[in-house]
């Protein structure tokens, strides 16, 4: 099959079963591209469809988001996890509102220089954004060529990327570049998925590599594995019976960057010190939840929570952070937000202990 033929084959796919009510593709512009670009970025389309529809009612515009409080723009990205990704999104829309009158640059160079945007991003942005001639290769992409193409390796190494955008750039075709890249991106979504692909159903199977070598479920590579470290954590949880709970705002750096949680201690007898010391009283034993386990891309996280009275009115020393109702509770860290709305967590407390 010639490039011209394979990019045809995916088009006549395209116009017949590809997705074109997507909420992003209903103002298919540089903005609208770029938001929906970052939130599916390792998160699935249905996952993303009414996190982007309340994002863009609230931030309907670069200006929008620019000037917007950081706070909100987390709340608001709040269980879509990879926080670095909003506060990107955030500084490059300062950056486009100071440098570029809120328009979005038009020449990749420029974009892939705005943080957060790399190769894929940007070429997506300029194609179905800006109608120009541009590949791309995110995850569904690269399954779709690596099987095709018969590319082995993981897509991670850098000489596998770089045949892959090889193959990526010379595929793509000179017209109709834009549907063509939303093509192969829906493709990889509904037909060559990750598991299971629908090669009965692909318009490129006649001479794809993969389904004529029975390797549909070897190719691409996947990730070498390593063992996941564990880390330890005690999560303090103090409740006040009018003030409510308290949250510390985490550094930018790190997991849940810029979110609201809770204090973290590397041990519990760290935390029974610092709660003594304060509080004048003692961690009881029934204080102590059981252990939970929230597990990222590159480790996990065990974290023991551990709910506590605060009896007295002044603020929390050596903590910074502040009160908040439960009825407040905005930008947590998904397992944070959802131990915190569970009425099952304050049990050990008694009523008296309670927020009124």
């Amino acid at each position: 099959m010639t490039l011209a033929r394979f990019a045809k084959d995916i088009l006549h796919w395209f116009d017949d079963h590809g997705r074109k009510h997507l909420p992003w593709q209903i103002r298919r512009e540089p903005y609208t591209v770029w938001i929906s670009e970052i939130m599916l970025q390792q998160t699935q389309v249905q996952t993303v469809i009414p996190y982007y529809e309340r994002f863009m009612a609230r931030f309907p515009t670069i200006e929008h988001l620019a000037k917007a409080p950081r706070d909100d723009v987390m709340a608001y990205w709040a269980g879509l996890g990879y926080y670095a990704r909003a506060r990107h999104l955030k500084t490059t829309a300062e950056k486009i509102l100071m440098h570029y009158e809120g328009h979005f640059p038009s020449d990749r160079a420029t974009i892939e220089s705005l943080p957060g945007i790399g190769r894929s991003t940007a070429g997506a942005i300029l194609s179905l954004g800006f109608r120009q001639r541009a590949a791309i290769l995110d995850g569904n992409v690269k399954r779709v060529l690596a099987r095709h193409a018969g590319i082995e390796g993981w897509p991670g190494h850098s000489g596998v990327l770089k045949t892959l955008w090889e193959v990526s750039e010379a595929r793509t075709p000179i017209a109709r570049f834009d549907d063509y890249n939303q093509a192969m991106m829906d493709l990889g979504a509904l037909i060559c998925t990750h598991r299971r692909p629908a090669c009965d159903r692909c318009p490129v199977m006649g001479d794809c590599s993969a389904h004529q070598s029975g390797r549909q479920n070897t190719l691409p590579a996947p990730k070498p594995k390593r063992q996941q470290p564990i880390r330890n954590v005690w999560m303090l949880i103090l409740v006040h019976p009018h003030r409510g709970l308290f949250l510390v705002q985490r550094p930018d750096a790190g997991i849940w960057g810029g979110l609201m949680s809770l204090a973290e201690f590397e041990s519990i007898k760290a935390l029974e010190d610092w709660y003594e010391q304060h509080n004048q009283g003692k961690i009881e034993d029934q204080w102590i939840a059981p252990i939970r386990r929230h597990t990222f891309s590159h480790y996990h996280l065990d974290f023991t929570p551990v709910i506590a009275p605060w009896s007295r009115d002044e603020e929390v020393p050596g903590l910074q952070g502040c009160w908040v109702l439960p009825h407040e509770l905005q930008a947590l860290p998904a397992p944070i937000e959802k131990l915190l709305k569970d009425p099952k967590t304050f049990k050990p407390l008694s009523k008296e202990d309670l927020i009124s």
